[in-house]
């Protein structure tokens, strides 16, 4: 069956990390996902979005990065250099045609090679960053305790820090603080109307993890349109 759901692997440092396949055949597309929480709210709609697409015979694959979702890496360690590393890990295993970035995910995404890039929503480092804090703040101030963004950013200099859920290491602060997408040919959507715009909203900015079905499909009609 076209939309039939696989689990494969691909090997970096030391580790096999999941690869959730949708489709027959060998994956066409790597999808690099979207980073920290904004993955948990994304992950429904591209699941849908590799199903619209293994209907078009088109099979994708979506990897989880060292210390998200199912990897067994601790989290702490991890770097964005290391992630992009994971990447390029995956796409030299895979040898996709094409590799389709979400969000944070257009971080890391330069050091792979494919004949076809694709991004949603380019997101810069600073700004993922800047939304984990203030979560981390809103959570103190709900405790009854006060912290400031300069006090979280001293603390994550020497050692690792818990924002929203995720402990981050020193490394991974510092390079999302000064990261931004790496200006490589690609074809950039948002969502929204108009020139370069998909249909849909925009998910990772929802409280709770949610999907849009419609904007799975738009994600799966450009993606082919790309491929064509």
């Amino acid at each position: 069956m076209p939309g039939a759901l696989r689990h494969l692997s691909y090997h970096f440092d030391g580790r096999a990390e999941q690869l959730l396949t949708i489709g027959s055949g060998d994956p066409v597309i790597l999808f690099v996902p979207p980073l920290f929480d904004e993955m948990n709210r994304m992950r429904r709609t591209l699941v849908l979005a590799m199903h619209a697409l293994a209907e078009r015979d088109i099979a994708s694959t979506l990897m989880d990065l060292p210390g998200a979702n199912e990897s067994l890496a601790p989290l702490e360690e991890q770097s964005l250099t290391r992630w992009r590393e994971a990447v390029e890990a995956a796409a030299g295993q895979l040898q996709p045609r094409c590799i389709a970035s979400v969000r944070g995910g257009c971080l890391i995404d330069d050091g792979a090679s494919a004949e076809l890039r694709w991004r949603l929503s380019p997101a810069k480092g600073s700004s993922l960053l800047k939304t984990l804090l203030r979560t981390r703040i809103a959570g103190e101030r709900e405790d009854g305790r006060t912290v400031t963004a300069g006090e979280l950013m001293e603390q994550a200099r020497s050692a690792p820090i818990e924002l929203a859920g995720n402990w981050l290491g020193p490394a991974m602060i510092a390079e999302l603080d000064a990261a931004r997408p790496a200006d490589v040919p690609a074809r950039e959507v948002m969502p929204g109307q108009g020139e370069g715009a998909i249909t849909g909203s925009a998910l990772w900015l929802r409280a709770e993890p949610g999907e849009d079905a419609v904007m799975a499909k738009a994600i799966a009609d450009d993606l082919a349109e790309l491929l064509a």
